[in-house]
């Protein structure tokens, strides 16, 4: 009876839950998932990370290439984020070029490094004018079960965190750069951005990190980027409006997250080191 009622009137079967403050997997409606990391899992990457929230997993491998740098920005190399959802990791995706939420999210990705400033894109630059590196950062959707947002960003500073790149020099006899994979150099990160989802249900209730379920209920999200103290980028891709009263509780939400977060991955980091 309970499972028939679900698939006739879900949001109804959802709001009978989040009248007494909680979801239906148990969680209450700013609790998320567990979050588990595993770093440098991919040896043939400059860096890589595996991150999992609740069932949806994400996997992140940063490839670096010497490339010639922008005329405007000489001094300059590239962050490159692309985010993969394929039917792998579900039935709602199609094969074939990026749909519209992979290219939205790969876009979010890039203006999330560009906004936080997490790496000092001149420490990626060899010879000011001539070569640069740029970071192809490869992330692909193992299973999709909502939040993809948090999952990518998540990956991808984790992946950041972990990347090497081989020392450059300059061949005098043959005037040509080469590289030394032996002696790598720890890719330096001045930030650890970290995102918080929330989802719109009902009238103008928020729960935290929503499921592929929830998401499909959702009647608008918003996510938050917090740094260590402060907030670095609010995203409302449309929906319905959220209060301006309760935004100081999402942005200490956001902040307290990230705390957590950055813990998990140090922690991560320091065991692997």
């Amino acid at each position: 009876m309970v499972d028939h009622f679900k698939i006739a009137r879900p949001l109804e079967f959802y709001e009978k839950f989040i009248q007494q403050e909680v979801r239906p997997d148990g969680r209450e409606l700013g609790e998320f998932r567990s979050t588990v990391c595993n770093l440098s899992c991919i040896t043939t990457a400059n860096g890589s990370a595996l991150i999992k929230i609740g069932n949806t997993t994400i996997i992140c491998g940063i490839k670096a290439e010497l490339a010639s740098p922008a005329s405007e920005e000489p001094c300059k190399g590239f962050i490159i984020p692309n985010l993969e959802l394929s039917p792998m990791c579900s039935s709602r995706f199609r094969s074939g070029p990026p749909g519209e939420q992979a290219q939205v999210a790969s876009q979010f990705l890039a203006d999330v490094i560009k906004n936080s400033k997490c790496v000092d894109l001149e420490t990626l630059c060899v010879e000011s004018g001539k070569l640069v590196w740029v970071l192809h950062c490869d992330l692909i959707c193992l299973d999709y079960d909502g939040n993809i947002t948090d999952a990518s960003i998540l990956a991808l500073i984790a992946a950041l965190q972990t990347t090497k790149l081989p020392k450059v020099k300059l061949n005098e006899d043959t005037d040509k750069f080469e590289t030394f994979e032996s002696d790598l150099v720890s890719l330096a990160l001045l930030s650890h951005p970290v995102s918080t989802t929330f989802s719109i249900l009902g009238d103008q209730i928020l729960i935290v990190d929503p499921t592929s379920e929830e998401e499909s209920l959702s009647m608008g999200t918003i996510t938050i980027v917090a740094l260590v103290d402060k907030i670095c980028m609010v995203y409302k891709p449309g929906g319905n409006p959220i209060a301006s009263e309760q935004l100081p509780t999402l942005f200490e939400r956001a902040i307290e997250r990230g705390k957590e977060v950055r813990s998990l991955v140090d922690k991560t980091f320091s065991s692997a080191s």
